[in-house]
């Protein structure tokens, strides 16, 4: 997951015009040790006046389970908010469920990294203050990510993916077979262990890891890369991203995983898939000083002499 360079990007006004601004507070329950930086993080959204919410579930977190004294406007569950920011404290997993909490609301994410590599979360801790400075004087600009939906029969309990649908097989030895038309033309029948339909955005996620291109965010594609192929001669392949693609399983087993950023449920084979662009856009804030190749070069370790 890497950002996109200033392309099809929407840029805010200057200044905050004197309006009070909401915050919705979300964040990642598994780490501990760097959650005190909320503390900072509050008091700079307090000195600003601004109007502060955060998940219930971090909350209790935060004041139970780590004993920090801290206030909050109120608490919410699910996408209970009204927000004018969103911030995602954790890593690029963080984010990725909470573009599924904000979904059409299409509230804009500022991703603050307290993970490892932070594709997506590119803020760091120590750079928040600065950020929020930049939010009310206008320094950012608001990207735009396509966001994936698979629909079934019966319909799935989160089908919207900011980074990849992952059709994959459920046992330890056997592939599966995966039939695939594209706007209702056969493409082929794959005969792998799965099939990642990734998004620009996620090009750099599981595709990646399974040989998939890195695509720009802000192209009009999506991607369809198979996961451990039996025949060499299956290739990435790159569609238009108005396209509609249709999926049928075959197991030994009878059934399979389809897993949304990540969600895996488990599916008869006798269920099809079809998975097309969702109706709305992943809004993910950046600041002016971040640019795409940059941030390409340093996450993928590009031109770095690893010798001894």
């Amino acid at each position: 997951m890497i950002t996109s360079p200033q392309k099809h990007i929407k840029t805010p006004p200057s200044g905050d015009g004197g309006l009070k601004k909401r915050f919705a507070i979300f964040g990642n329950v598994h780490q501990a040790k760097k959650s005190v930086s909320i503390q900072k993080l509050l008091a700079c959204l307090q000195q600003h006046n601004a109007e502060v919410v955060m998940e219930e579930d971090f909350y209790k977190f935060l004041t139970e389970g780590q004993k920090l004294d801290i206030t909050v406007n109120r608490t919410f569950t699910g996408n209970d908010f009204d927000a004018d920011f969103a911030f995602s404290l954790g890593g690029d997993g963080t984010l990725l469920r909470v573009a599924e909490m904000v979904g059409a609301n299409q509230t804009p994410i500022v991703g603050v990294n307290f993970g490892r590599l932070g594709f997506l979360a590119d803020v760091s801790p120590a750079e928040m203050e600065s950020v929020i400075d930049d939010l009310y004087n206008g320094k950012y600009a608001v990207e735009e990510h396509a966001v994936i939906k698979v629909s079934t029969p019966s319909p799935l309990s989160s089908p919207y993916a900011l980074n990849d649908i992952a059709v994959l097989k459920r046992d330890t030895a056997s592939m599966i077979s995966i039939r695939c038309y594209i706007d209702g033309e056969y493409l082929m029948t794959y005969q792998a262990d799965g099939l990642v339909i990734s998004t620009p955005t996620g090009s750099t996620a599981y595709s990646l890891s399974n040989g998939g291109p890195i695509i720009v965010p802000t192209t009009n594609v999506l991607c369809l890369t198979p996961v451990a192929p039996h025949s060499l001669n299956t290739r990435p392949i790159v569609i238009n991203d108005t396209s509609v693609v249709e999926l049928s399983v075959e197991s030994r087993s009878h059934n399979y995983l389809v897993a949304v950023d990540g969600r895996s449920e488990s599916l008869n084979d006798e269920v099809r898939l079809t998975i097309k662009k969702a109706a709305y856009k992943t809004m993910i804030v950046k600041r002016h000083s971040r640019k795409y190749f940059n941030v390409l070069r340093d996450k993928m370790l590009w031109g770095l002499d690893q010798r001894g």
